[in-house]
């Protein structure tokens, strides 16, 4: 079977660490075209990985009449509906990293475009395909949990504020960890629930540690002046049907409760945590126990087999569904919704007043 025929739209931190690596991995696609506002990130991502006759654009508009068959957007947040909905509009299937855009309006675009052109539009939500995550999606479709009427989803680093990019700029990235790293969480959460009805939501944003110097960060001080968005933001959301969800997302916490992309869920029959690995816990032959899974692959002598990546395991996804030969497990519509409800919860800091959706 012929390759797929590929542009990338972004060539920064996002597309070096994640993107080109899991092409490599999975295999059956020719990068032709790479998009960058800087030529020369755009030259070198281009030599690096780019097929013979690649080329190279600084204006994505530029592709849109190149005969490709899908396109990556990993561009800035604010950027991301525009473009995907232009590539969508041009004949091409897109992945776009998370988050899917920077309100609910520009979101619903999106999903209009690819609604409208037939072609299939998926998020870069990788955390759906860790071997722990996939494994308590199967056991909550098959009733293990339970109904799940309480989660919480968790984004929580105590001083991991990153300094690089657009990360801190507002108008770029339209917020800071609760559209960074809660979108994570919170997808996570809705997916394994299978809710994705909102109802309500409550939330508080807080800037209380952006002017720190001396901070003690993973990547080095930050910026007091440029630091823009919130350091955290946390969200109570009431479903549809009852259920509550707890969002917590932060860049720099005084904590030692840090997790980041997982959730604790509570269910009728059962409830399931990420702490120290996978743990479901419940109620059998009237004593309460705990489970351990291991989802790490084991190891004999001479023999150490490799797991597939979350993120090789998401391209591999989004490549069979666009050459017909299975489904997505991202879909835009979900996508939506968790961009409706981070919305919700900087609209509730902003005005101090519940959000209720439609």
């Amino acid at each position: 079977m012929d390759n797929l025929r590929a542009g990338i739209i972004g060539c920064g931190d996002i597309t070096t660490g994640k993107y080109f690596p899991a092409i490599k991995a999975a295999g059956g696609v020719d990068l032709l075209a790479f998009c960058d506002i800087s030529e020369a990130k755009a030259d070198i991502a281009c030599a690096a990985h780019g097929v013979a006759g690649a080329k190279v654009f600084t204006d994505y508009q530029d592709m849109l009449g190149l005969d490709l068959d899908l396109v990556f957007v990993c561009t800035p947040n604010r950027s991301h509906s525009q473009v995907a909905v232009d590539m969508l509009r041009s004949g091409k299937h897109v992945m776009c990293e998370k988050p899917m855009a920077v309100s609910s309006l520009e979101a619903e675009k999106m999903l209009a475009a690819a609604r409208e052109t037939g072609k299939l539009l998926t998020i870069g939500y990788q955390s759906r395909f860790r071997a722990d995550s996939q494994y308590l999606k199967k056991a909550a479709e098959a009733g293990v949990l339970g109904e799940v009427y309480f989660a919480k989803a968790n984004a929580v680093r105590r001083r991991a504020v990153p300094t690089w990019g657009v990360f801190l700029n507002e108008e770029l990235q339209g917020g800071g960890p609760l559209i960074d790293i809660g979108t994570h969480a919170l997808d996570l959460t809705l997916w394994i629930m299978d809710n994705y009805k909102p109802k309500y939501a409550v939330g508080t944003t807080y800037h209380k540690l952006n002017k720190d110097r001396n901070t003690a960060n993973a990547w080095g001080d930050w910026d007091p002046d440029a630091f823009t968005v919130e350091d955290s933001a946390f969200g109570f959301i009431v479903m549809e049907n009852g259920a509550t969800i707890m969002l917590c997302a932060s860049w720099a916490l005084n904590t030692l409760e840090v997790e980041e992309a997982t959730c604790t869920l509570s269910g009728t029959k059962a409830g399931a945590d990420f702490h120290d690995g996978l743990r479901i816990n419940g109620v059998r032959h009237n004593q309460q126990y705990v489970e351990m899974v291991n989802t790490k692959p084991g190891t004999v002598a001479f023999y150490n087999p490799q797991s597939v990546k979350p993120e090789v395991l998401e391209m591999q996804t989004f490549l069979r569904a666009v050459r017909g030969e299975g489904e997505l497990c991202v879909l835009p519509e979900q996508a939506v919704v968790v961009t409706r409800i981070l919305e919700a919860i900087y609209e509730s800091a902003r005005t101090g007043q519940p959000y209720y959706f439609n």
